[in-house]
C-alpha cells in the first residue's frame, strides 16, 4: 500500500547560503556558487528555515528515487561550496615525452606519442586547473564540472586500438574527489 504523502528534509550546512527560485537551487559558500534546476511534477520544493522539504502526495519509486537522489545531489553542492572538490591527474610518458601546457582557458598535450598536432581541450568556466609537470590538479566548487573536466583530459589522450597495459603513455586519473586515500 502507498503511503498518502511523503515528506523529506535536508539539512542546509552552517556555512552555506541556500536560494530556492522555481526549481533552481543556488548555493553559495566559501569556495563558490553552484546553480542547479531540479523540476519534478509530483514533487514540490520548499525552503523552511536551515531545511530543505520535500513534499509528494502518494509517491510512487520514481517520486522517492528522485527525492533521495536530489539529496544526494545537494550534499554534493553543500561539500563543494565548502570544502570545493579536488581531482589529481598524473602525466605518464614513456616513448616519447609529452608536454602538456595550459594556454588561457585552453589545455595542450603536445608531441603525445609523437605526434605532430597537439591534442587540445577548452577547459569549461568554473574550473580551475592547474599543470605542475608530473601532475595536473583539477579543482571547482561543482564537483561533477570537476569530475567531467578531469574525465575529458584522460580522455584526450586515449588510444583506441592500442592495449594500455603496454602503451601505458597518456595523463591518468590519481587521486578522485571523494575518495578515501590508503
Amino acid at each position: 500500500m502507498k503511503p498518502d504523502q511523503i515528506e523529506y528534509k535536508v539539512v542546509i550546512p552552517e556555512k552555506v547560503d541556500v536560494k530556492l527560485d522555481n526549481g533552481l537551487i543556488s548555493v553559495k559558500g566559501p569556495k563558490g556558487e553552484i546553480h542547479r534546476r531540479f523540476i519534478f511534477k509530483k514533487i514540490d520544493m520548499r525552503l523552511e528555515g536551515k531545511n530543505i522539504v520535500f513534499k509528494s502526495i502518494k509517491p510512487t519509486k520514481r517520486e522517492k528515487a528522485a527525492i533521495f537522489t536530489t539529496e544526494a545531489h545537494l550534499k554534493n553542492m553543500f561539500k563543494g561550496a565548502i570544502d570545493g572538490s579536488i581531482y589529481k591527474l598524473k602525466i605518464c610518458s614513456g616513448h616519447f615525452p609529452m608536454k602538456v601546457l595550459l594556454k588561457g582557458d585552453v589545455l595542450e598535450v603536445k608531441n603525445f606519442m609523437g605526434e605532430t598536432v597537439p591534442r587540445t581541450l577548452k577547459i569549461k568556466p568554473g574550473v580551475v586547473v592547474e599543470v605542475k609537470e608530473p601532475e595536473i590538479i583539477v579543482t571547482s566548487p561543482d564537483k561533477e564540472l570537476a569530475a567531467q573536466t578531469a574525465a575529458s583530459i584522460e580522455q584526450i589522450c586515449r588510444r583506441a586500438a592500442f592495449d594500455r597495459r603496454i602503451f601505458q603513455d597518456g595523463i591518468y586519473i590519481t587521486v578522485k574527489d571523494g575518495v578515501e586515500q590508503k
